[in-house]
């Protein structure tokens, strides 16, 4: 069995400047722990895999294309990829969630 404590990990170098640290990077699934402090933010950006949140501590505030949401602790938030997206930790503690980046499956050549 494999475990990993978040601690141990090392700060991933972003271009958001915040604390991200890989939890699990495969070729199927990468799993990034996001700690956002009291007025932090991430830039707004496109993956190109669908990306899934969830909120473990704390409120925040998530943009993805048009829509903006306050999303909690025990919230899990689904972001197609191609459409921008951002956090915002307005609040006054810590907002910490779990980024699980999941790539779509290749598409079957149809026989035509």
């Amino acid at each position: 069995m494999k475990t990993v404590k978040v601690e141990s990990m090392r700060k991933e170098e972003n271009p958001h400047g915040v604390d991200a640290r890989k939890l699990y990077d495969t070729e199927k699934v990468q799993v990034i722990h996001i700690l956002l402090n009291p007025g932090e933010r991430l830039k707004r950006h496109i993956t190109k895999t669908d990306v899934l949140f969830y909120v473990l501590e704390g409120e925040g505030i998530v943009e993805i294309g048009d829509e903006r949401k306050t999303v909690e602790k025990d919230t899990l938030v689904e972001s197609p990829s191609g459409i921008p997206h951002c956090w915002y930790n307005e609040s006054e503690r810590v907002l910490r969630f779990l980024v699980m980046k999941i790539p779509r499956p290749a598409q079957p050549t149809q026989l035509l």
